[in-house]
């Protein structure tokens, strides 16, 4: 079984959901993560707090510095993510097709299998 994270994309400047679209986002979200651990592809999933929350940790030559994110200059990014192991590609859209209906716009990415390295 291949793994892929499926990330969700918030877009910086968009219309803030209402608390109904939020609470009807959260309910789909979780009727996905119940039908993904039912079926054996859950890995792991999660919600991320805003970018403005985030810390860019970097280390040049032995000194590292720590300063206020996000680390891309960005109007998208990553708001939540699944990890999710799957036969394969299509598989994985196929959930990420679920993700989507849920919660808006979907990334898929294989992860790097380095065991074949």
């Amino acid at each position: 079984m291949k793994q892929y994270l499926l990330s969700v994309h918030f877009v910086e400047g968009a219309p803030e959901p209402t608390e109904e679209e939020m609470r009807t986002v959260f309910r789909e979200t979780a009727l996905i993560n119940d039908e993904m651990q039912a079926a054996g592809a859950w890995v792991f999933g999660g919600g991320l707090r805003s970018p403005d929350t985030a810390t860019v940790v970097r280390n040049d030559n032995g000194a590292t510095t720590m300063s206020d994110g996000p680390f891309a200059e960005t109007k998208e990014h990553i708001a939540g993510f699944w990890v999710i192991k799957c036969a394969d590609l299509d598989e994985a859209l196929a959930w990420a097709e679920k993700c989507a209906a849920a919660c808006g716009p979907v990334e898929v990415r294989p992860f790097d299998d380095l065991s074949q390295a």
